[in-house]
């Protein structure tokens, strides 16, 4: 038995037959831990035949769908939440600017014209409505726009009609929104959302319609978008003020912007190196990043990336609304699933193993066209059409050296100029509105108490606030009236009245009553001040001093309820009383 071993294999023993070979390949698999899976079983899903996790492939734009609809959706839901909690006070029954005088008067220049061709100067489902209750009206709007954007940021899915029913909810508050609504932000989120009706299917609400793939040219639509955002905010720079030409205007940025934040306060006090260095990183992102987008993949990940990140900076440094937010949504047009996938669970059945089970599918067999895709494929090469129509004034503007910023040649806002502190104030001024219940406003020894705001500097003490994406309309108006007079800011005359009479929708919108739990003042004038960040260290800021400031004048004179009853009537606004 011993020498058996070492003597010549016998011909049923050869090392290449099946009996040999079959113990020393099992034995081969022990020591390596494989095992064959059953002959007849299929790849498990989400991993290749070869047993490795599975990748998604690049050129699909299933995930990058769902991402672009959630955060679409999540900008409407601020922008309708903003509308529900402030429209009643701005453009109310009772509003400083009503929405009803404004649809009379508008209604009586086009007298001599049809109800469409009204409607069509000025789309709103508002012209529809009873105007006997236009609060409710107004409440009604936002409330079906916070309800339908909750769901598509929930859910991830939405169909056209949805995204049309947020478009044209958002367009009827715009639309009537007089000055609360004039910033290139409206504009911006209502092209958005005009695009995003084509994201999606007719009717199907899934977050993977099968039959509806991501259209490449709504991708482009939106690459279209942010690629004429960013140039046309780069260039009006470089057109506008001087300090954008010799580096300086971020020397100024932080402080004199609408509405500071407590990183702005830090970040004005930065070294000179740091500001320069600013000012040619914004030239770069505006002006020459947009043309990655043309670059192939690569370079449209990076675009997509640099600007996000460049938005995030913003975001972190002033209050701008939510514009930065939705700056952010065009840009997620630059990133395909393979790229996006890291943001979804992986596993059997999750959502990037179905769309890897799809890329299959469309990489094995070419399926059937059927009615409803060739109806779909025509309505967007028709939105191909209309976009490159549209944007030739577009285009024209932002080669002309006369270029103008956030302005929409259609009553739609579908396609716009986009652009953003095309010059930049190098003082910042407020208004401080002030009350006193002395019976003589010039008497030397009348207490004037001011009014605080929820969030525009006022007191030099109180920290600047944080609030970004949400948005103060009248915060944000106070600081253009401070560069103007009140003669072009009538609206500013309208709340001091409502102040002289404790109207209780009007002071909802200040952050400080001083003369709650008290009688109305009797007066109430506007003071001009201007404004500069404390030094840290400095003495200013060792006594809690977020601000200096220094009195310019009287912005408007000691006015009493009284004197400004005709100035009301004459307007068709209702006389201030309380509620």
């Amino acid at each position: 038995m011993g020498g058996a071993s070492g003597s010549a294999p016998s011909p049923h023993m050869r090392p290449d037959s099946p009996t040999m070979a079959a113990p020393a390949e099992s034995l081969r698999r022990r020591k390596t831990g494989y095992s064959d899976p059953e002959p007849e079983s299929p790849p498990a899903p989400g991993r290749d035949p070869a047993g490795s996790p599975a990748h998604l492939h690049t050129g699909t734009f299933w995930l990058t769908r769902i991402v672009l609809l959630k955060a679409l959706a999540f900008v409407y839901f601020v922008a309708f939440l903003v509308a529900f909690h402030q429209n009643k006070q701005l453009i109310g029954d009772r509003g400083l600017l009503p929405c009803r005088v404004f649809l009379k008067n508008f209604q009586q220049y086009f007298q001599d014209r049809t109800s469409w061709e009204v409607f069509s100067y000025m789309p709103t489902i508002l012209w529809l409505m009873d105007w006997s209750d236009m609060n409710s009206n107004l409440d009604l709007l936002a409330l079906l726009g916070l309800g339908i954007s909750s769901f598509v940021l929930i859910t991830g899915c939405a169909n056209m009609l949805l995204m049309a029913a947020l478009w044209g909810l958002y367009m009827s508050l715009v639309n009537v929104g007089h000055v609360w609504y004039s910033f290139g932000w409206e504009s911006q989120l209502l092209e958005t959302g005009f695009l995003g009706i084509f994201l999606c299917p007719l009717w199907t609400l899934s977050r993977l319609p099968q039959h509806t793939p991501t259209s490449r040219i709504v991708l482009w639509g939106f690459r279209w978008l942010i690629f004429r955002i960013m140039l046309g905010a780069g260039l009006i720079k470089i057109r506008g003020d001087r300090c954008w030409r010799d580096l300086t205007c971020m020397d100024f940025h932080y402080e004199t912007q609408p509405v500071p934040n407590p990183v702005a306060y830090y970040l004005h006090h930065s070294p000179w190196w740091f500001h320069r260095f600013e000012t040619l990183s914004n030239h770069f992102i505006e002006l020459l990043v947009p043309f990655f987008l043309f670059l192939g993949r690569r370079a449209c990940i990076i675009h997509g990336v640099l600007q996000i990140l460049f938005q995030a900076v913003l975001i972190i440094s002033g209050n701008l609304s939510f514009l930065n937010w939705l700056t952010m949504v065009p840009s997620l047009a630059c990133f395909d699933d393979a790229t996006l996938g890291f943001l979804f669970p992986s596993g059997p059945g999750s959502l990037k193993d179905r769309v890897l089970q799809m890329q299959r599918d469309i990489r094995g067999a070419r399926p059937k066209p059927r009615f409803g895709s060739v109806v779909r494929r025509a309505a967007n090469v028709s939105l191909g059409v209309l976009l490159a129509w549209l944007s030739m004034p577009v285009v024209l503007n932002l080669l002309s050296s006369r270029q103008v910023m956030n302005t929409h040649f259609n009553s739609l806002h579908i396609v716009n100029t986009y652009g953003a502190f095309g010059s930049i104030t190098k003082e910042r001024a407020e208004v401080i509105l002030q009350g006193t219940a002395s019976s003589n406003a010039s008497a030397p020894d009348a207490v004037w108490e001011d009014y605080e705001f929820k969030c525009k500097p006022g007191d030099p003490s109180r920290r600047p606030c944080l609030i970004s994406p949400y948005h103060y309309r009248l915060d944000w108006l106070m600081w253009f009236a401070a560069f103007q007079t009140y003669e072009h800011n009538d609206w500013i005359i309208h709340l001091a009245g409502k102040l002289l009479a404790s109207d209780a929708e009007a002071l909802s919108l200040l952050a400080h009553n001083p003369f709650a739990g008290r009688p109305p003042p009797r007066w109430v004038r506007g003071e001009h001040y201007r404004y500069k960040f404390s030094r840290p260290g400095g003495r200013h800021a060792a006594e809690g001093k977020w601000w200096v400031r220094k009195r310019i004048g009287a912005y408007f004179p000691p006015l009493s309820l009284e004197e400004l009853r005709p100035y009301f009537r004459d307007r068709g606004w209702p006389l201030p009383g309380p509620l």
